[in-house]
């Protein structure tokens, strides 16, 4: 079978597992659950259908179990919608990906915040700045007297 023909009976499982969760699931426990994709086995019998829900680890078991116990009336919905030989077994998998991506941009911000001056410190900067042109002139060398001033008339 052609990774083609696997792609398409993939995007088709997940278009009416999603639908179905979205539409016609009743079950309480299946709450804020995005279907974000599905792996075929090459003979089409087994559907790893990866899902993302919101919420803590409590919650996501909560929503995986009612996911598990409706497999059979996902798997009926695609038998009624998809043309194919067999309907494929169903099996849910959280997909970590969206929390972790999550995780990632809270983390830079925080970062990010981090090293952006706050409003004190521009006001602190400016006072460095006056000690460093103090210390600067302390630290500069005297005039040269050898040389000819502008001020003082040529002879």
């Amino acid at each position: 079978m052609s990774s083609r023909r696997l792609l398409k009976a993939a995007a088709a499982v997940r278009q009416v597992v999603s639908m179905a969760i979205l539409t016609d699931l009743k079950d309480p426990r299946v709450r804020d659950v995005t279907v974000t994709h599905v792996e075929m086995t090459p003979d089409m019998r087994e559907a790893k259908v990866y899902v993302s829900i919101m919420g803590d680890a409590t919650r996501q078991d909560l929503s995986l179990r009612g996911l598990q116990n409706a497999r059979g009336f996902l798997q009926s919905k695609i038998a009624e919608r998809i043309e194919t030989r067999y309907t494929p077994r169903l099996r849910f998998i959280v997909d970590m990906g969206v929390k972790r991506s999550i995780e990632v941009a809270e983390i830079l911000d925080r970062v990010l915040a981090e090293g952006k001056p706050s409003a004190k410190q521009p006001a602190e900067d400016a006072e460095a700045g006056d000690d460093e042109a103090d210390q600067e002139e302390e630290h500069s060398e005297p005039p040269d007297h050898d040389s000819p001033n502008d001020d003082e008339p040529a002879h």
